[in-house]
């Protein structure tokens, strides 16, 4: 986007019913709807730091997974595309988000019997890597690839293990640059890019959040954020231990929206 453009970020607030969630790789522990608001809501103040809009989707107290907005849509320049997700209670929150959506992209769907999670959606220039996850099926990549071939975007089905979705495992985190947990997913396949390890002790530290030349980045894998640090990027640490026991990280608590300001 060009002239004056700006970020929308669309966030969804923490449902009552958070610990209820889906999880596929982390057990069960006690979570705090409370504390895992007032960790969204520091969230949403770092993104306005960042020159972000925050816009909320409609809140949904009877979803518990609802506040991951990221697995419900993949927001491109030229297109947003509903997702499928592929745990059947989280399908539930699509068309809240695509009503918002469509103010600003023309919406196309993913259609049964494919399944896909937004978060298993990697972009990197003009390719789009896809996971290839619990989450996320072979008839998903297919659409995908036939719903983006009008704008020659390229859709590669990547393998992940250990982890619910591709970008638990690597991030974009600046020009050239990425984020990984090696033993989640091979960087070999990512092409030129150079890579930053995690910290072997922080395995989940590989979810990153790249926004107007910041990271923003979660305030409990401080050995990680050192290591973005020493390599020249800025970290913008936010609190978000409760969410991430609901397998939640930080591209998922948002869908960033490149769209043109109004001219006065």
């Amino acid at each position: 986007m060009h002239g004056n453009a700006r970020t929308v970020a669309l966030t969804r607030a923490v449902s009552p019913t958070l610990a209820a969630c889906e999880l596929t790789h982390l057990a069960r522990e006690p979570i705090d709807p409370a504390r895992a608001a007032a960790d969204h809501s520091a969230y949403e103040d770092a993104l306005r730091a960042l020159g972000a809009t925050v816009v909320r989707v409609t809140p949904a107290p009877d979803l518990p997974d609802a506040v991951f907005v990221e697995d419900t849509a993949i927001v491109l320049n030229e297109i947003a595309v509903i997702t499928r997700p592929g745990a059947p209670s989280r399908r539930a929150e699509t068309p809240a988000v695509a009503e918002v959506l469509g103010a600003y992209r023309t919406l196309a769907h993913i259609r049964a019997p494919a399944t896909i999670d937004g978060g298993d959606v990697l972009r990197l220039g003009r390719t789009l890597y896809v996971g290839q996850s619990s989450r996320t099926n072979a008839p998903a990549i297919a659409q995908l690839h036939e719903l983006l071939h009008p704008w020659e975007y390229r859709v590669v089905g990547v393998r992940v293990q250990g982890c619910l979705h591709l970008k638990s495992a690597i991030t974009d985190v600046g020009e050239g640059v990425l984020l990984a947990n090696p033993r989640w997913v091979d960087t070999t396949q990512f092409g030129s890019q150079g890579v930053i390890a995690v910290s072997d002790d922080e395995p989940g530290a590989a979810n990153a959040l790249r926004l107007a030349g910041a990271v923003v980045f979660p305030s409990h894998y401080p050995r990680t954020a050192r290591r973005l640090e020493r390599a020249g990027l800025r970290v913008v640490p936010v609190p978000c231990a409760e969410l991430a026991k609901a397998e939640g990280g930080v591209t998922c608590c948002s869908l960033l929206v490149e769209t043109e300001s109004a001219t006065s």
